[in-house]
């Protein structure tokens, strides 16, 4: 069997060294981590993992937590954070915490009882910017959680997106559902749209902004929905943004029920683009959040252990034109 001392040896450095590569040590210099790497694919090396547990008291698992997992997105996303660890020879525990704070706050002390590599969380709704003191690194995605490093989407940007979008397709008559304004990203998201409609706008081209405010569910999408187009053909939006793509679902389902067309009397987009977004008649419209990207940053961020001391990352989007948006009528 292939040992530390026989990559070291092949390679030319110290056993400490090969330690450092392995360990994604950022101060070995590029050529020696390249002949070290050579040496490890050559040999056939793999690291026993149950004695790097021994030395540093952690195993080789990442606990998650999410809001919701039967959230399309974030189960996407726990999907994709899976993957990526599994490139790095570490399984992950996942936690739902129904975006309950007091929930999330045991959830976070169990996994940590478990000695992981570190933590990924995805903050609850209501959670406040508190966290916990401990060695594990630790990094939020999408939602913060306490004070540390967030690793997301420029929500507050890829919402200006959807807006400049239904003002170049003419529509003046605007209505946004908003995600709950207790969460980061749910007023991150409006602040996005509203300001860039408010720029957009002139007195000789004024457009009419009307927000609702909901949760980041279909039913949320579709009753509000439904109050929006239930008002008079010439006073009731031409277009509707919604903060996440289910509520956008909901919204079309609104639609459907009381027989306007989309995107012929009504358009829809929504945010995150869920797999469900390419497969509704029409297809959605939305924001397409790099989910992948975020999930190999989160994961690359523990391996460095750069999580706690990190700045924020942004992670761009785009914006995915499909057929529940045209021109308005």
């Amino acid at each position: 069997m292939t040992t530390v001392k026989d990559v070291a040896r092949a390679a030319e450095v110290s056993v400490g060294t090969v330690s450092k590569v392995l360990s994604k040590d950022q101060t070995v210099k590029p050529a020696l981590r390249a002949r070290v790497l050579q040496a490890v694919e050559t040999l056939g090396y793999k690291p026993n993992l149950a004695a790097r547990a021994l030395r540093t008291n952690r195993v080789s698992m990442f606990g998650l937590i999410v809001p919701d997992i039967t959230n399309p997105f974030f189960a996407q996303l726990a999907k994709n954070i899976e993957a990526e660890a599994g490139q790095v020879a570490h399984t992950v525990m996942l936690a739902n915490s129904d975006d309950d704070p007091e929930k999330e706050a045991q959830q976070v002390e169990t996994l940590l009882n478990q000695s992981p590599r570190g933590l990924i969380v995805v903050g609850a709704s209501r959670a406040a910017l508190r966290g916990i003191k401990t060695q594990v690194p630790i990094v939020s995605v999408d939602r913060r959680y306490g004070s540390y490093r967030l690793i997301s989407t420029d929500h507050q940007k890829a919402s200006a997106m959807v807006a400049d979008h239904f003002f170049g397709l003419g529509h003046r008559r605007i209505a946004y559902i908003s995600g709950p304004q207790s969460t980061e990203v749910g007023r991150l998201r409006k602040k996005g749209f509203c300001d860039r409609i408010s720029e957009l706008a002139t007195t000789g081209d004024p457009v009419s902004l009307v927000t609702r405010e909901g949760q980041f569910n279909y039913l949320s999408g579709e009753e509000n929905a439904y109050d929006l187009i239930g008002q008079a053909p010439d006073v009731r939006p031409t277009a509707i943004a919604a903060a996440s793509d289910q509520q956008a679902i909901g919204a079309l389902r609104a639609a459907r029920d009381v027989g306007l067309a989309v995107p012929g009397d009504l358009s829809i987009a929504g945010f995150d683009d869920i797999t469900l977004a390419g497969l509704v008649v029409p297809r959605l419209t939305t924001v397409a959040q790099p989910s992948g990207q975020i999930a190999k940053a989160a994961v690359h961020a523990l391996l460095e252990e750069a999580a706690d001391g990190g700045r924020d990352q942004v992670i761009a989007a785009q914006l995915e034109v499909r057929g529940s948006s045209g021109p308005a009528p």
